[in-house]
């Protein structure tokens, strides 16, 4: 039986204890001063100084966080007397989760004097003082991260022993630790992937790339918490929580757990995905500009999922929980990403005689843009050489192992097509080095048109290293697409795949079987458009004339050039639809019909509009529009199809900090910003945060704003946190939902 401890926000604790008496205890009279056990009156946790060493200072300065596999020390206040080595014996016990083991590695026992058996962690004496004694502790490298308790059994000669229960801390991975699993050996790349709490996640499309500015705020208020509470709510524990915590120690092990709990698809995850078009009961993917406002409802609504998210949002929040957890995190953009349904690399799209993608019966898609995360980590599981950066996508597309995650897949093992290796290789190799085939419907027939072995996997983007520039990563994921070296990955990856389905077995969270094509075929170097053979000698390719700026009319070309010594007489179908973020396609509100004459090696360009009051209606939020063109010879049945995807765009909000940003002092912050649309806008709402500048978000009705106008507003606030920060706005409306603006701000620490 234990006593209580007065467990205050503060380092120093009061004690109390209660003797354990042996049965036998041996009395000798003449040492009447060591009958007299020795009392603990204060312990200090020393939670400022250690949180600052363990690099756990911008989370609490008065909480206990601690990274392991690095000692940090405590100071015993004795109430009686000296500690007294070789005759005192203070043994110190650690235990986390609702059933602490021994054996599982989820409860260790360690003496100062070392000798209370074979403990992986560590108690070693620094200062000795007359009613003081200074101890350093440390965790291995390898023990579970979580919520901890540390007690103190402390035996003297002739005495009682006592115990005392000193505390709570947090152990979290340490990547600045060489012996553990996450460990990273630049510290720039530390600071940047756990220490930095906003970033840029890349949005757009291939040709128009634009950074998303995204509060990730790992270390504010409560978000710890959160993040172990994320923990304890997954099936995993539910089912078995002695097991749970006691694999809490690999970093594999715990991203897949946090990997399926960001989704909702399996349990009360953190959020709710929705592809569609009616948010009206939640908030709009877009909307967000931050995890922390997600986290924080989430756990105030009783683990009840947020509604809603997207890819980038489920990347983002996991970003935030994977760095506060002390894993090393990153947010990947990849345009033209692949879903491969069925496993075989082989993306099919469906056209009709108007160049009009359709509905895909077996729901493979291109995704204008897919968002991920990469988690740094050893890979023991795994042959080496395959540590490193995993990737890990929470976005719920399939299931893995029976729930909805991704990963950790090794980078190097999916630039290298080993796609039986754990875990979900090939799925990710697909999103990155699928091949495309593009099929026209006529008549209940479908024709083969062409196979696109380069359009799957563009510009792989995350942000720079303490930089706000993009970061181009493709050559980590695939080598050069037409070279060599990458037609025979994906055709080991294929390989790989139909001898896992020859044998009945693919391996964890690999996709479901399906049917394999007979054999890749090589890849083309050139496809300005896409044709099933060089026969036509004709290319079609689309080209802007103005940027696609949101209100404005959408002015570009189909340029057609002939590349033959013959004459061509063209028709050309051309259309227009909106797609959602996933690649899905809405219904064509725009068609034209052009038909061209082009002499021998001649190039003609055939104008085109489509004005803003035809598009605006039919506008998905995610603002894309697919423009296609399928052409044809009179005098030959081969088609030629080209297609392009435009982002329309809004004009940013401008952000002015007023003066000098110091810690505690008052702060004043501009934001400007206007209606774009040449018609009245209302429900506009301002959302603006930023961590270390703002306690929470800030959220302020703005109503009605005529067409064209600008407005400014000045908010007031306190900095509470020193160094870089970012200030992140968005502005909605019932016509538009993500007009988005930054501005980093260097807080000074002051006097």
């Amino acid at each position: 039986m234990e006593g209580e401890a007065d467990t205050s926000s503060t380092s120093f604790l009061k004690l109390q204890a209660i003797q354990l008496f042996c049965a036998e205890q041996p009395r000798e009279p003449e040492v009447t001063t060591m009958a007299q056990g020795l009392e603990v009156a204060l312990i200090d946790l020393q939670s400022s100084w250690n949180n600052v060493r363990h690099h756990t200072e911008e989370i609490s300065s008065n909480r206990l966080l601690l990274r392991r596999g690095q000692s940090f020390n405590i100071t015993l206040y004795f109430r009686n007397r000296a500690f007294q080595p070789g005759l005192d014996d203070i043994i110190f016990v650690a235990e986390t989760g609702p059933l602490p083991d021994l054996a599982k590695g989820t409860r260790a026992v360690f003496s100062l004097a070392g000798h209370s058996g074979p403990s992986p962690w560590i108690a070693s004496l620094e200062t000795l003082g007359a009613t003081s004694l200074e101890v350093s502790l440390c965790a291995p490298p390898t023990a579970a991260v979580g919520r901890y308790l540390l007690k103190v059994h402390i035996k003297s000669l002739q005495g009682p022993v006592t115990a005392y229960q000193l505390g709570e801390f947090i152990l979290l991975f340490n990547p600045w630790c060489p012996g553990d699993a996450v460990y990273l050996d630049s510290e720039p790349q530390r600071q940047e992937y756990v220490v930095n709490d906003y970033g840029f996640i890349y949005q757009g499309n291939k040709n128009w790339i634009r950074p998303c500015p995204w509060n990730y705020g790992q270390f504010e208020e409560n978000i710890i918490d959160i993040c172990l509470e994320l923990l304890d709510k997954s099936l995993n524990f539910q089912i078995d929580p002695a097991t749970d915590c006691a694999l809490r120690g690999s970093p594999v092990y715990v991203s897949r757990v946090v990997c399926a709990m960001i989704n909702s698809n399996d349990d009360n995850g953190v959020l709710n995905g929705n592809w569609g078009e009616k948010y009206s009961d939640g908030i709009n993917p877009t909307e967000w500009t931050g995890s922390v406002a997600i986290l924080k409802q989430w756990h105030a609504t009783g683990c009840q999922p947020v509604r809603y998210g997207q890819c980038w949002v489920f990347a983002a929040v996991m970003c935030t929980v994977m760095r506060c957890l002390g894993i090393p995190t990153r947010v990947i953009t990849n345009f033209d990403s692949g879903h491969d349904t069925d496993g075989n690399l082989i993306i099919d799209e469906y056209y009709d005689s108007t160049g009009r993608i359709l509905e895909n019966k077996k729901k493979d898609t291109v995704w204008n843009f897919h968002v991920w995360n990469e988690c740094w980590m050893a890979r023991k599981d795994l042959p080496p050489g395959y540590g490193g950066w995993q990737v890990l996508d929470a976005t719920p597309q399939e299931t893995s192992n029976g729930l909805y995650c991704c990963g950790p897949a090794s980078v190097r093992a999916i630039k290298e097509g080993e796609v039986d290796l754990n875990y979900d290789t090939a799925f990710t190799f697909s999103m990155v080095n699928a091949d495309c085939m593009s099929w026209l419907v006529f008549g209940g027939k479908e024709e083969k048109l062409h196979r696109d072995t380069s359009s799957v996997g563009n510009f792989i983007s995350t942000k720079s290293i303490q930089s706000d520039e993009r970061d181009d990563i493709t050559q980590n994921y695939k080598y050069a697409e037409g070279s060599p070296q990458e037609r025979e990955m994906f055709l080991k990856a294929l390989q790989k795949l139909k001898a896992g389905r020859s044998q009945g077995f693919l391996g964890a969270g690999s996709p479901p079987s399906g049917s394999m094509p007979p054999r890749a075929s090589p890849r083309s170097l050139d496809t300005p458009s896409l044709r099933p053979s060089d026969v036509v000698r004709v290319s079609l390719k689309f080209q802007m004339l103005d940027p696609p700026d949101m209100g404005q009319d959408i002015r570009f070309v189909l340029l057609a050039l002939n590349m033959s010594a013959q004459f061509k007489d063209l028709k050309v179908n051309l259309s227009a639809q909106s797609l959602l973020h996933d690649g899905s396609p809405l219904p064509p509100f725009w068609q034209d019909t052009a038909f061209i004459t082009l002499s021998p090696e001649e190039a003609k360009s055939h104008p085109c509009k489509i004005p803003y009051s035809q598009y605006s209606q039919y506008l998905s939020t995610d603002k894309l529009i697919r423009i296609s063109a399928l052409g044809e010879e009179k005098s030959s049945p081969e088609k030629i199809l080209v297609n392009k995807i435009i982002t329309l765009a809004y004009p940013g909000i401008m952000i002015n900090v007023l003066g000098a940003a110091i810690v505690n002092q008052p702060l004043s912050i501009q934001v400007i910003f206007s209606n774009p649309l040449s018609e009245q806008v209302a429900d506009c709402v301002l959302t603006v945060e930023g961590s270390g500048l703002f306690r929470k978000q800030q959220r302020v009705l703005i109503g009605v704003l005529q067409p064209q106008h600008r407005a400014s507003l000045t908010l007031e606030t306190v900095p509470f946190k020193s160094g870089q920060r970012q200030i992140q706005a968005n502005l909605r409306s019932n016509k538009f939902k993500d007009i988005k603006g930054y501005r980093n701000v260097y807080v000074d620490f002051g006097l």
